[in-house]
């Protein structure tokens, strides 16, 4: 059996078959921008990089203060951050709300608190740091639809908070999964949850 085809211990469905959300962001003649956090800022990038209508993700943390958004001490796990990105993107061509369908059922285990698989911390918690009322309302109302359709056997516990504000990680975690694909955790970690992204929302990325 394909392995992107099967559907992981914990959940029901399998990431087509997650729900459209039933409200959403208003398009925009401007960019718009959704910060999340789910695991490793490594594999969250190199998923969202893949959309269609998706101009930049860069790399970061949010969560804490400007003093303590640095990889060291985020990875301490003793800082209020989470390692998050940052995504541009053109809501002509994809929705918030479409980017959090992806977000749950493709990036990240949202029902996992403070860790992704192996990686076990605060920093890899999982979360959304919305920009306005609006992001609010669309992400909180999202969480409570998928619940409500049992995406998941567990609830999701992502967080849903106000962004105080995003500092770009250092140089070299930018486009990390791009540059370093040989790399064990890139191909053990991120490249799967690429393939599962390209197999079930094939309409949905880059010519």
């Amino acid at each position: 059996m394909d392995p992107t085809c099967e559907i992981p211990k914990g959940r029901h469905l399998a990431p087509h078959e997650f729900p459209d959300p039933a409200i959403d962001v208003a398009p925009t003649a401007t960019p718009q921008t959704a910060v999340v956090a789910g695991g490793c800022f490594w594999c969250v990038e190199a998923v969202f990089k893949e959309i269609d209508g998706v101009l930049e993700v860069t790399s970061g943390y949010s969560g804490g203060t400007a003093g303590t958004a640095d990889y060291q001490a985020v990875c301490s796990g003793r800082t209020d951050h989470a390692e998050a990105v940052e995504v541009r993107f053109d809501p002509s061509r994809v929705s918030y709300g479409q980017l959090l369908k992806v977000f749950f059922s493709v990036a990240h285990d949202p029902t996992q608190i403070n860790r992704q698989g192996a990686d076990q911390g605060r920093q890899y918690r999982s979360a959304i740091f919305y920009t306005d009322d609006e992001q609010k309302r669309v992400a909180e109302a999202y969480v409570r639809q998928l619940n409500e359709a049992g995406a998941y056997e567990a609830p999701i516990v992502t967080e849903v908070a106000p962004l105080s504000a995003f500092y770009e990680a250092e140089a070299y975690h930018q486009d990390y999964a791009e540059r370093h694909p040989m790399q064990p955790y890139v191909m053990f970690t991120a490249a799967p949850k690429v393939s599962k992204l390209r197999k079930h929302f094939a309409d949905r990325l880059k010519a």
